[in-house]
């Protein structure tokens, strides 16, 4: 019994590490983002199918719960199948989308238009490397790789505005 009870602390250890690391991009970014979209952004020409800012706050949030799920749930299938190649891509990943939101927001101001075309590039990194991971989620865990398909639509969409701010401003 006690071999379990430490089985699920160390689960439990590591969905909270994940959810945690994933927070902590968020805060990142937005901590570096928001002045900026309060200042140019707010004054930009943005397309009409742009939601309210507070839409993309929400989005967010759940979907870094969501994926952050999907991420354990692949870790928690590390005995029975080779899980580091779908855990890299995952990182890589995560790494690319918190690069996008400072790219976009913080340089614009220093170097206009060419941000938001560098930012679109960070994005299409990132919907391959979204893309990479639910391939390889999916032989190990389907389930995960489902929860990280709603992530990949919102990623495309987001990436269309950005060309619409890009070609619009």
């Amino acid at each position: 019994m006690r071999g379990n009870t430490r089985a699920v602390a160390l689960s439990a250890l590591v969905l909270g590490l994940i959810v945690g690391v994933n927070v902590a991009s968020a805060q990142l970014g937005s901590a570096i983002s928001q002045p900026y979209i309060q200042g140019w952004y707010a004054e930009a020409v943005r397309p009409e199918w742009t939601p309210p800012n507070w839409v993309f706050a929400a989005v967010w949030t759940v979907l870094y719960l969501a994926t952050s799920v999907a991420a354990w749930l692949i870790w928690r299938e590390r005995r029975r199948r080779r899980v580091e190649r779908a855990l890299t891509l995952y990182v890589v990943q995560l790494v690319l989308n918190a690069i996008w939101s400072p790219l976009f927001f913080a340089l614009y101001p220093v170097i206009g238009e060419t941000a938001t075309w560098l930012s679109l590039t960070v994005h299409m990194l990132l919907l391959v490397a979204i893309a990479a991971t639910i391939a390889e989620f999916w032989p190990i865990r389907r389930v995960a790789a489902v929860i990280m398909v709603p992530y990949l639509l919102w990623v495309m969409y987001a990436a269309s505005l950005t060309v619409g701010i890009a070609l619009l401003n």
